[in-house]
């Protein structure tokens, strides 16, 4: 086997095992090795991490394990009527509490997302996060904190978010408690090859880089990016700083290829037969002394090519490309495969903030946001992320989405280069100050602003892009409540709750798309409704589900469709009772696996 050579020894099993765990569980391990305390947390079990060793510890750090390790039962809703083309869009935004929503996706997205981008709370002693501010916070009191709201629906700032002030004696470990759960929640959608950039400036950097170590593992650290934000002065009492950081970790640092960027940044890039290539445009100034924007006429008089039609025909081989400019004339291009042409990063990234705010006025939005992440920056780590995959249908998530510049920038990318990228963005429904334009122009949320945004950028660039929108709310079914059983009278009662496994006032579509998460399809999933049943297709996984009615009609037609899995609604049975347990005989028979909620 070349690279390796034979030492004479059997297989180390103990060290196999440990490259196992390590890979399944870095955040087991500590300078080497396991740390034995925190292997039996991150496994649920009981500790405290308070003993002498190399690691990053701060108050509340077990709480917010065991908040990660909680289950959830809430879903997502789908909203058609805010969204664009919500039937067939493969592009995801998510209102909601974003620990939440990374619960909700662990099992229809688990090692799918090839890129992450966040631009979380810097924790400058101004921001409104959640936190546990008191650390032995349960879950029940956490659901009904985060689930507060007012007369109209919106989230309460009282009832969820909180100022971390720098005069708070947990100010650094609230941040800790807020990003630790998050991370860890992210880490587990990323694909092997997967990467993620979290944009941070100096009041957090720190902790963040041994935060990220412990949880992706410190072997699979790419770079701390210097993002160059300003160039003009400043009042800074110390230090005039002029950049901010985007760390970056890989889930396996084995599987992942360099990130990379065309040697051109200016040069389109096209897709032929699985094989990206990015153009040369001034490839005839190199060779010919000729700058590479010419008409037919004049490429006739450098390549002796004398007829229109073998122009084109020498087009269709690849040996040139034509893009139109708005002035009319045309680039001549030699198309070059990327293969490993691209050139790698440079650990300083050049993006002002105030390119910024010129995204947004080119959407008329400028009054709405406060220093918005220019659409330049994404663009580029997207980019690098992505170009040398052969599969150009990768998903990028960004759980703290805002202005919706990471969405901006894959619709903008992919038009430029052809691709087919898809964004999940995720963004709590943080209300906006009643005094600023935004309130006043009427979006009561963040979330409102960054739905418009992605909606204006898609009218305005005349994008063929479409998405979805979902909201975070309780579940479709009721949840057995044990824990409050203490008498006759409350069993009672909750058992009478339970004759019907739905709430009374559950939509049809919302049971849908909860039952479609619970099975493991993705929410862009294509679903077909039919004659009183539905069916949905994930690449070669299908599963049928009739929410509203059952009947020998309905289960003839899904018997006849064959999918793999069949769901129904328990009480649909009423009391026919032959009729389920024939259901369940004929499903087996026909190796379909059925299941009644």
């Amino acid at each position: 086997m070349q690279g390796k050579t034979l030492n004479g020894k059997s297989l180390n099993i103990t060290e196999e095992k440990l490259a196992r765990l390590r890979e399944l569980l870095p955040e087991a391990f500590s300078e080497g090795k396991v740390d034995w305390e925190k292997l039996r947390i991150a496994l649920g079990g009981e500790g405290e991490f308070s003993d002498e060793r190399y690691h990053l510890n701060w108050a509340g750090k077990t709480d917010a394990f065991r908040s990660l390790q909680a289950p959830t039962t809430a879903t997502l809703a789908p909203c058609p009527e805010e969204s664009v083309d919500f039937d067939g869009s493969d592009n995801v935004f998510i209102e909601g509490e974003n620990l939440e929503a990374l619960k909700i996706l662990q099992k229809s997205y688990f090692g799918k997302v090839k890129m992450i981008y966040i631009d979380p709370p810097y924790n400058t002693g101004n921001d409104h996060f959640i936190y546990p501010d008191r650390f032995a916070e349960s879950k029940d009191a956490y659901l009904k904190r985060v689930g507060d709201r007012d007369e109209q629906g919106f989230m309460t700032r009282a009832g969820l978010f909180r100022k971390n002030n720098r005069e708070n004696g947990h100010f650094h470990s609230n941040w800790l408690s807020m990003i630790y759960p998050r991370l860890f929640l992210a880490r587990n959608l990323l694909r092997e090859d997967g990467v993620i950039f979290v944009s941070i400036d100096d009041n957090e950097a720190h902790n963040l880089r041994m935060v990220m170590n412990e949880i992706f593992g410190e072997e699979n650290f790419i770079g701390n990016f210097a993002v160059i934000r300003g160039e003009g002065g400043g009042l800074a009492k110390q230090v005039i700083k002029k950049h901010d950081y985007a760390l970056s970790y890989v889930k396996n640092i084995t599987k992942f290829n360099p990130l990379k960027r065309p040697k051109d940044i200016r040069g389109k890039i096209i897709e032929k037969n699985g094989i990206k290539y990015w153009l040369e445009e001034d490839w005839l100034r190199k060779e010919f002394g000729k700058y590479g924007t010419c008409h037919y006429e004049e490429i006739e008089k450098i390549k002796g090519i004398s007829k229109k039609q073998e122009i084109d025909e020498a087009i269709k081989k690849g040996d040139y490309q034509l893009v139109k400019k708005r002035n009319g004339l045309h680039v001549v291009a030699r198309p070059r495969e990327l293969g490993q042409d691209g050139s790698k990063f440079f650990s300083v990234l050049k993006h002002l903030s105030s390119n910024g705010v010129e995204d947004v006025k080119g959407l008329d939005m400028e009054k709405y946001f406060n220093y918005p992440k220019p659409v330049s920056l994404v663009k580029e780590l997207v980019l690098g992320a992505t170009l040398l995959t052969k599969n150009n249908e990768e998903i990028i998530l960004d759980f703290f989405a805002g202005s919706c510049t990471t969405a901006h920038a894959v619709m903008q990318l992919n038009a430029e280069d052809g691709g087919n990228r898809r964004f999940i963005c995720v963004q709590m429904p943080e209300p906006c100050d009643k005094k600023s334009e935004a309130f006043k122009a009427g979006y009561k949320t963040i979330a409102d602003i960054g739905k418009e945004r992605i909606r204006r950028a898609i009218k305005n660039g005349d994008l063929d892009v479409d998405f979805k929108v979902f909201k975070l709310q309780d579940s479709n079914f009721k949840i057995w409540r044990g824990a409050e059983i203490q008498d006759k009278k409350e069993l009672k009662k909750q058992l009478k709750m339970h004759t019907a496994s739905i709430v009374n006032d559950a939509k049809t579509e919302n049971i849908l798309y909860e039952l479609l998460l619970k099975s493991g399809f993705p929410l862009t999933a294509p679903i077909e409704a039919r004659n009183g049943w539905f069916m949905a297709q994930d690449g070669e996984a299908t599963l049928a589900l009739a929410l509203e009615r059952i009947d020998k009609r309905v289960i003839k037609a899904i018997l006849s469709a064959a999918p793999q899995k069949f769901i129904t609604l328990d009480h649909l049975f009423e009391s026919k009772d032959q009729l389920k347990t024939n259901t369940a005989l004929q499903m087996e028979d026909a190796g379909i696996a059925f299941d009644v909620v």
